[in-house]
């Protein structure tokens, strides 16, 4: 059978399953939209918040990333699981005994201000469209592959179906919908780990056969890694080759700013009581584990394989002909997202590190790295037809990649809506909004912030994870300190923590638009993206740390010379703590 028409029967009964369950679960109430009736299993809502949780950035680029770089990029594993566990912890528990629908809710309604909850509307909705922009990216890198098209329509593809869905759900549709994308992409990503675990090591675990012996070489497989790759003027893979200390920054800004992510903390609502948002959490970390174990052992092989495949012969020998390129290489080269140029005309890919060419390139005139783009979002989605694995294995992971990038952009969206239907146009502009007047205004704010992120993600500001990375700085510097300060802080006032939460986004925000463009748009950054020009040599994806530290700092001086916190608040705060007990969700 046609691969093609095995990418369609796979994407498409994929699909078909996630529109019939929104469709089933279709929201009938604010409540069901908002928070699935607060009636979902602890360990559904653990599933469905991994797939949330387990964006296009995980399940397509991650590994991508690890792969062009190594032990370095390994912050994207220590940085996102780390955050989870400090909201699991320290945040959902708490967020669910106030018993809000949403994080500007709780902000709202702790520092008693309308100014707080505007400002974490806006906040939220920096955050999430940025967020947004890289699920988008991942899912058109999926769409454009399998469906054979060019990227820019797989992004208008992906668009189409995920207004389908998450605008007909709510949260109640798109929780059960998650549950089934979860099933979809954990499968997806492990089958064809496993079958490359066995090619290379012998080993069916790929945890394990990430320090097996290589079958090929009787050597471990990192060693090999590691030889191919400096035999090619590459740094070798398990070294650290960056800043020590941005690596620290980025991770602690991965880690706040997964535990500040709106999407994420609103799933904590939608369980009936307190302990079962902390079971739910503890479930969502044993689903999370399961791809993440995996993933680095799926960008060492995969690297592994593509050398292999441009160096048939090994390094030394005779590089693969233009001629002979494998189907999988011109499948990805008709999408644009892979590009090969013969500088030298002698009908050879060679495939080498420029800016510190190996002997042999020197000797043999080599003229610069032919493999001249290699986007690495097609890592993941192309490695089943690297390791020429049986058609039906491709057609899965195609439909896993896709539910990776759909379920996420779902659930921010459904943040999205939430604010400004429920925290802007509800609390704020016409509290006496109908129902029906409500969720309508839910569902036109999701369509909008659709065409917006897709207009955006028509030029993303980096791969998938590294857009994902630029939304997580943003959640550290803005909401993460406000939520940490309302819980734990009975001191911190509203003034406080409004100037916080400006000083925080504002620092980052400006200094993310420096280096990458003015709200990404290409050609309007003041800076090159350079290291030699960053401040101090922070990276911008890095900054949410620095934003965090400044939004703490900030609301702390201001509270000292401000107002302080009316009694009722410190009573609020201390009811929170308490471990017992749950609101009810309050209406405004």
């Amino acid at each position: 059978m046609d691969q093609f028409v095995i990418n369609l029967i796979f994407v498409g009964s994929s699909f078909a399953l996630y529109i019939g369950i929104a469709i089933w679960a279709r929201a009938g109430s604010t409540s069901d939209f908002y928070a699935a009736g607060r009636g979902v299993n602890p360990i559904v809502n653990g599933a469905a918040t991994a797939a949330d949780w387990m964006s296009a950035a995980s399940f397509i680029s991650m590994a991508g990333l690890i792969a062009a770089v190594g032990y370095g990029n390994s912050t994207f594993l220590m940085g996102w699981t780390g955050g989870y566990v400090i909201l699991a912890l320290l945040l959902a528990p708490y967020l669910r005994k106030f018993g809000r629908f949403t994080v500007p809710d709780f902000i709202g309604d702790r520092f008693y201000s309308q100014t707080a909850r505007l400002v974490a509307v806006i906040s939220l909705l920096v955050m999430s469209i940025t967020y947004v922009i890289g699920q988008m990216t991942g899912a058109a890198v999926a769409f454009s592959r399998f469906l054979e098209v060019d990227s820019t329509t797989g992004l208008f593809i992906a668009s189409a179906v995920v207004f389908a869905y998450a605008v007909l759900g709510g949260m109640k549709g798109i929780t059960y919908t998650q549950l089934a994308q979860y099933v979809v992409l954990i499968i997806a990503y492990t089958i064809p780990a496993v079958f490359i675990s066995l090619q290379l090591t012998g080993n069916p675990l790929p945890q394990l056969g990430l320090f097996s012996t290589h079958t090929e070489t009787g050597q471990p497989l990192l060693q090999t890694l590691n030889e191919v790759l400096m035999e090619l003027g590459f740094n070798d893979y398990t070294g650290n080759h960056g800043s020590t200390f941005n690596m620290v920054l980025f991770t602690l800004s991965l880690m706040i700013g997964t535990a500040g992510l709106p999407h994420v903390i609103i799933r904590f609502f939608t369980v009936p009581k307190v302990a079962d948002a902390r079971t739910s959490a503890g479930w969502a970390l044993v689903f999370i584990a399961l791809l993440y174990t995996v993933a680095p052992a799926v960008g060492a092989m995969a690297r592994l394989n593509i050398i292999t495949t441009l160096y048939p012969e090994g390094v030394q020998g005779e590089p693969l002909a233009f001629d002979n390129k494998p189907d999988w290489m011109l499948n990805w080269e008709n999408t644009g997202l892979l590009r090969f140029e013969d500088k030298n005309g002698d009908g050879l890919i060679q495939y080498y590190n420029e800016a510190n060419p190996p002997q042999r390139a020197i000797d043999e005139g080599w003229e610069g790295n032919e493999m001249v783009l290699f986007n690495n979002d097609i890592l993941v989605l192309a490695n089943p037809e690297i390791a020429n694995l049986p058609g039906w294995v491709i057609g899965l992971i195609a439909a896993g990649g896709l539910a990776a990038a759909l379920s996420t952009a779902a659930g921010l969206l459904l943040a999205i809506s939430s604010a400004v239907s429920h925290d802007l146009i509800k609390s704020m502009i016409n509290p006496g909004i109908s129902e029906k007047g409500e969720l309508l205004a839910a569902r036109i704010s999701m369509a909008f912030a659709i065409a917006l992120a897709t207009w955006l993600a028509l030029n993303p500001p980096g791969f998938a994870a590294q857009t994902v990375a630029l939304a997580f700085g943003l959640a550290a510097s803005s909401l993460f300190p406000a939520i940490m300060m309302g819980i734990f802080s009975k001191k911190m006032n509203s003034t406080g923590a409004i100037t916080g939460m400006i000083v925080g986004l504002g620092s980052t925000v400006l200094y993310i638009f420096t280096y990458l463009g003015w709200f990404f748009i290409p050609g309007t950054n003041m800076l090159p993206n350079t290291p030699e020009n960053w401040l101090f040599g922070i990276s911008p994806l890095s900054f949410g740390a620095v934003g965090a530290a400044l939004n703490f700092i900030a609301a702390f001086i201001v509270m000292k010379i401000s107002a302080p916190v009316p009694v009722e608040i410190e009573e609020l705060v201390e009811s929170i703590r308490v471990p017992k007990g749950a609101g009810d969700a309050v209406a405004h």
